[in-house]
């Protein structure tokens, strides 16, 4: 083999952004410059519902949102702010509010002092604060607002509510042009225009540039990849990213996740929320399941145990495997929330099962613990593999359970503080 070949392994390298601090009690999430992408959520309940809207916060925040941005359209929404905080501090559960303004956010901000002060951070929407001479107007009161409050501000652009004026004057500009761009480009330059001009004019009215993020959501993945690329490049904002509107199911899942792995594998990105539909019946937090694993996917952070399994062949048997792939993954689900505080650096933690012999060994070997449930005509033990080493072979009707049992006794006796590893 030629000693001169080197195969690199390919890690993001995170682009250069002033760091942002969004802050609720003795909790501070950073956000940009040394920090991890961060995950974030919205709910879909009426702000003025507190006890239903705590109540899905919580559900957001437990599945691992570290912000969850509420809409607060209303009077009564605003009002209704303080006790969804008193609420969700009541359940233990400190993670930040984002408030999410459009059209009358000055006013709100203004008239309800104790809403501006319990969230932690302000969403404003450029191409909603007025038109005309309302504009400078009503955006500085809401400037002002998180000033006064020491609140940080996403400046989010969407180009479904991107302001008509701008993007008016930036079409005439363009038809002056001797060689006029397409349509599609100068769409592109408003929304970064609008992002980048809104975050000048909050800097020339006192906010500090560290506490100002960014976005320019948009609904088709090339759209989202050039802006944000562009986006990246001309600001040292953190950004955020979202393809909003993404759609539901496989559709939204595959479209977010194509858009937001690429912008991130590029080091474009500072938080990301997953803009799911979700399926009738079907939980809220189903999005904050696929922005982490994006996340995850990329390297870039653990939140869960990772399960490796096949996806399944001729040799397989029917359902065995498939059945204790889902098992032990909810299983892993369901206990992160406690096992985050009690075995620290569970995360990491690598599972694999395996449906036959022809790769079951080596993947189970590959992984911190690993098991190889019996193919088609292959004898009815399935040996699982520890630290890369055969351990124990398992038996009987109960593999399921069994092995199970074996996960958590190495969960505990490899990330147990000393005192609980000594109960065992």
């Amino acid at each position: 083999m030629d000693s001169s070949l080197a195969i690199a392994l390919s890690t993001p390298v995170r682009r250069k952004s002033l760091q942002a601090r969004v802050v609720w009690g003795g909790r501070v999430v950073t956000l940009g410059g040394d920090a991890p992408v961060r995950l974030q959520s919205m709910t879909n309940t009426d702000t003025a519902d507190a006890i239903g809207t705590a109540i899905q916060v919580k559900e957001l925040a437990i599945a691992g949102s570290e912000m969850v941005r509420i809409t607060v359209n209303t009077p009564e929404a605003a009002q209704a702010v303080p006790y969804v905080r008193e609420q969700l501090d009541r359940m233990g559960i400190d993670v930040p509010l984002i408030g999410d303004f459009h059209f009358n956010g000055h006013r709100l901000l203004t008239d309800y002092p104790e809403c501006a002060k319990a969230l932690s951070k302000y969403r404003i929407n450029p191409g909603n604060v007025g038109k005309g001479d309302k504009r400078d107007k009503q955006f500085s009161q809401m400037i002002e607002a998180a000033l006064r409050w020491d609140k940080p501000i996403r400046i989010g652009v969407n180009w479904g509510s991107l302001d008509q004026e701008l993007l008016a004057s930036m079409m005439d500009e363009n038809s002056r042009r001797a060689v006029p761009w397409d349509a599609k480009p100068v769409m592109y330059e408003a929304l970064i225009t609008s992002a980048i001009e809104s975050a000048q004019r909050a800097e020339a009215i006192g906010m500090d540039p560290g506490q100002i993020i960014l976005s320019c959501k948009v609904s088709g993945v090339q759209d989202l990849v050039a802006v944000y690329r562009e986006l990246g490049r001309r600001c040292a904002y953190p950004l955020h990213l979202g393809l909003t509107e993404a759609g539901m199911g496989t559709k939204g899942t595959v479209a977010s996740s194509v858009a937001l792995g690429v912008l991130l594998q590029e080091g474009v990105g500072d938080t990301i929320r997953v803009s799911l539909t979700p399926a009738p019946g079907e939980s809220r937090s189903q999005e904050i399941v696929v922005a982490s694993e994006i996340i995850q996917a990329l390297g870039l952070r653990n939140f869960v145990p990772s399960v490796t399994a096949c996806p399944g062949c001729g040799r397989t048997t029917s359902t065995t495997f498939q059945e204790l792939t889902q098992q032990i993954d909810d299983f892993l689900r369901e206990k992160m929330p406690v096992w985050r505080k009690s075995f620290p650096g569970v995360e990491n933690l690598k599972v694999a099962v395996m449906g036959c012999i022809v790769n079951g060994p080596g993947e189970s070997k590959h992984a911190d613990i690993g098991i190889s449930l019996p193919g088609t005509g292959e004898a009815p033990a399935a040996p699982v593999f520890i630290d890369g080493e055969k351990r124990m072979t398992l038996r009987g009707e109960s593999i399921a359970s069994d092995f199970q049992n074996v996960v958590e006794d190495y969960i505990q006796k490899r990330f147990g503080t000393s005192a609980e590893r000594a109960t065992q």
